[in-house]
C-alpha cells in the first residue's frame, strides 16, 4: 500500500494509476497534510451473470418466447375491454 500527499498525488496521477494497472500496488492512499484522505483502488466490472437470480427466485419466469407469449391474447382482449369503455391504458 503506497501512501502519496496530494500534491504528489496530482503530478503522478498517471503513474499511480498504471502502477495500479499492472498490479505493483493494490491500492494507492492520497493524504492532505498526512492524513488519508481518499483511496485509490483498480477498477473491477461488476459480475452480472446471476445478479437477479435472487430477485427472480419463486416467481414463474417463463423458460421459452413461446411459454412468454402465450398470455399475449387476453392482455389484447384486456386492452380492447378497456377501450370499449372509454379508459385509456
Amino acid at each position: 500500500m503506497l501512501t502519496v500527499n496530494m500534491h504528489d498525488a496530482k503530478s503522478k496521477l498517471s503513474s499511480l494509476v498504471e502502477r495500479l494497472e499492472v498490479g505493483q500496488e493494490t491500492e494507492v492512499i492520497i493524504a492532505r497534510n498526512g492524513t488519508p484522505v481518499a483511496r485509490l483502488v483498480p477498477f473491477s466490472a461488476p459480475r452480472r451473470i446471476g445478479a437477479a437470480r435472487h430477485l427472480l427466485a419463486g416467481l414463474a419466469v417463463p423458460d421459452s418466447v413461446e411459454a412468454f407469449n402465450t398470455g399475449d391474447d387476453s392482455i389484447a382482449a384486456d386492452f380492447d375491454v378497456s377501450a370499449q369503455q372509454g379508459l385509456t391504458p
